[in-house]
């Protein structure tokens, strides 16, 4: 028998369901954290930018020739592209879910490729960038200037070359954009009347501007060969990026009746930003909005704290009159939700081992079924680490399902054990006999639990991307619990069970009192703990704060608890003991109804019969008329 290898060995059982727990405890802390599947197909986005060119001639001139070329691409869906009247160009390509995001990236930089030598020349200077990212915000950081001090224009640029880079480098960023972006740019305000006067036009001004804002290698002086004696070589610096208004006003333009003409003749000359067609403020002040993209496949809340923790450490360096606010942040509603999902998870392992105590009586026997719960449900998160599977509402609301069903294995096991401890046997042997009847029927509901569930795997689609993380881990948490209550459980049951009578009730341990105490007390203080706290002006680190706001009712709760079974134990005992007795009566009075009815109904059966077969018209009748929708 397979289950007498554990029972006579049970330190290995033991050691085994360790190394279960211990695998998904590890994993645990490398599962990416999302509120929902990553249902969204992967995307790659194309962005260019042609200044000066209305949306019409960017799709002309840069979104046809690019689209033309990335239509088509291996595991393309379809592809979507904007082109506004500032001269920006977006195309976003979404690929079949499950593509290689990777590979996607490269493949779509080689069409890129392709239909750049026909793009327009500016194009191509300011560049083409091709990036995976996801196509949602995670974080919106605005840069502002509290007292006014600074405006738009020095606070993106501050953005620019402080914070953007730093930004970019943190791991599982994939992108940063700026809202209300405004680099510094030198604007030539060309003036016609003068250039008609010269007989210039806007043309020769760029050609000009071209040609004379350069960086060039101006030689050296004396390089070899050179003749003898010489021994000095010296290299050339010339003036070459032009940098502020003086030195582009001193541009040569052209010869004009004998005397040359020069850019601020015909121009005036500013310092100011490359474009205003975007303008951010927070709450009315200046301000530069830095957009927050997620990496594909990253945990959204390690990488928001990483990005306000990095924010911390660069505040200290801005200078005086700028501040940043985070004013959109997606994370603290996954945090909740996932907060509260997990708080359920507690919540019914705690009813589970209610309803195991009063049906089992014994709080031997209902230690055993609990402790299956961490063992299948942490080790499930080893599981979906190995399957790409994330932390996300789904996957919490089928480990909550899942505590009712991996209990039952167990509750099968010790029930067993219990029948035939009951009949004078000890608990060892009690035990063996047990396993030797109901390894079977154990080992049959795990597989058939598993067979209902596994199936969604093979759902294709985004539905199938939806419910595959939900059922699967059903499905693992349940074969865990088969494999525990064939090895663990009844290795547990030949060590905590102890002969006893039937209808016999063994005392709560103090334990127990305290582990109650400990959820009250959590129950009950997260309600009133932070008002408490915020009345004492207590003055310490906010993550100081929040441990005392979580651990200080369930230690209050614990302690409290604790002396009330330690003072008043027997007394409480005695009402439990007597409301078993009473649960026992009802239940055996609910017995005898039940099993008087079914007697009853045995003697209709053809009746019962076409009661059940008009069940199922019905069933079939409303699964053909009830409403469909996705």
């Amino acid at each position: 028998m397979f289950s007498r290898f554990f029972i006579n060995r049970p330190i290995f059982a033991a050691v085994l369901s360790i190394f279960i727990t211990l695998g998904g405890g590890i994993a645990l802390f490398t599962l990416p954290v999302a509120q929902y599947p990553d249902i969204a197909p992967p995307t790659v986005e194309v962005s260019a930018a042609y200044p000066g060119a209305n949306a019409r001639v960017v799709a002309d001139t840069v979104a046809a020739p690019i689209e033309q070329q990335v239509n088509g691409v291996e595991n393309m869906m379809y592809m979507s592209s904007q082109c506004t009247n500032d001269g920006n160009y977006a195309l976003t390509v979404t690929f079949k879910p499950g593509a290689d995001l990777n590979i996607s990236q490269v493949l779509v930089q080689n069409r890129v490729s392709l239909a750049e030598p026909i793009l327009p020349d500016l194009v191509k200077r300011r560049g083409i960038a091709v990036k995976k990212k996801s196509p949602h915000v995670l974080q919106i950081v605005n840069l502002y200037s509290p007292n006014d001090s600074r405006d738009n224009l020095y606070l993106s640029n501050f953005a620019t070359i402080q914070l953007r880079d730093e930004l970019s480098r943190l791991p599982g960023v994939g992108d940063v954009t700026y809202l209300g972006q405004r680099d510094y740019s030198m604007r030539l305000w060309l003036d016609p009347q003068k250039l008609a006067a010269y007989n210039l036009i806007p043309q020769d001004i760029i050609q000009a501007v071209t040609a004379q804002n350069i960086q060039v290698a101006a030689g050296q002086i004396g390089q070899p060969p050179a003749p003898n004696g010489q021994v000095f070589q010296y290299t050339m610096t010339t003036l070459g990026r032009l940098e502020n208004t003086d030195q582009f006003g001193d541009i040569v333009l052209k010869n004009y009746n004998g005397s040359l003409v020069y850019m601020r003749d015909v121009a005036n000359l500013e310092l100011g930003a490359q474009s205003y067609d975007q303008t951010c403020t927070l709450n009315g002040q200046p301000s530069v909005a830095l957009s927050i993209y997620q990496l594909p496949g990253s945990n959204a809340l390690e990488v928001a704290q990483r990005v306000k923790e990095r924010m911390k450490e660069l505040q200290e360096y801005f200078p005086p009159g700028v501040d940043y606010s985070i004013v959109y942040d997606t994370t603290p509603f996954i945090n909740e939700s996932i907060s509260q999902v997990g708080e359920t998870l507690f919540d019914a392992i705690l009813l589970v081992a209610v309803v195991v105590l009063v049906f089992l009586q014994n709080w031997r026997s209902t230690l055993i079924p609990l402790v299956a719960v961490p063992v299948a449900v942490v080790g499930t998160f080893a599981v979906m680490a190995m399957m790409g599977f994330s932390l996300n509402n789904l996957t919490l609301f089928g480990l909550v399902l899942a505590i009712g069903i991996v209990v039952d294995d167990a509750i099968v096991v010790v029930e067993a054990v219990e029948h035939h401890i009951e009949h004078g046997l000890a608990p060892r042997d009690a035990t063996l006999k047990a396993m030797e009847q109901v390894s079977g029927p154990v080992l049959a509901i795990g597989l058939v639990l598993s067979a209902v569930f596994i199936p969604c795997a093979f759902i294709s689609g985004i539905i199938g991307q939806f419910f595959r993380q939900f059922a699967l881990t059903i499905a693992v948490s349940t074969i865990i619990s088969a494999f525990n209550s064939l090895t663990l459980s009844p290795a547990l049951a030949a060590i905590l069970l102890r002969s006893r009578a039937k209808g016999s009730f063994e005392r709560l341990p103090w334990l127990a009192f305290a582990l109650i105490g400990a959820w009250l007390g959590h129950k009950i203080g997260i309600h009133w703990a932070a008002p408490a706290l915020a009345a004492l002006h207590l003055h310490a680190a906010p993550e100081w704060m929040e441990a005392i706001r979580f651990f200080g009712p369930i230690a209050a709760g614990a302690l409290a608890m604790t002396l009330m079974g330690l003072v008043f134990g027997a007394p409480l005992n005695f009402m439990l003991g007597w409301s078993f007795r009473q649960f026992n009566r009802a239940f055996d009075y609910s017995t005898g109804v039940y099993t008087s009815a079914v007697s009853g109904l045995l003697r209709v059966s053809a009746v019962v019969l076409i009661v059940y077969g008009g069940l199922l018209a019905l069933t079939w009748w409303g699964f053909t008329h009830t409403p469909t929708g996705f």
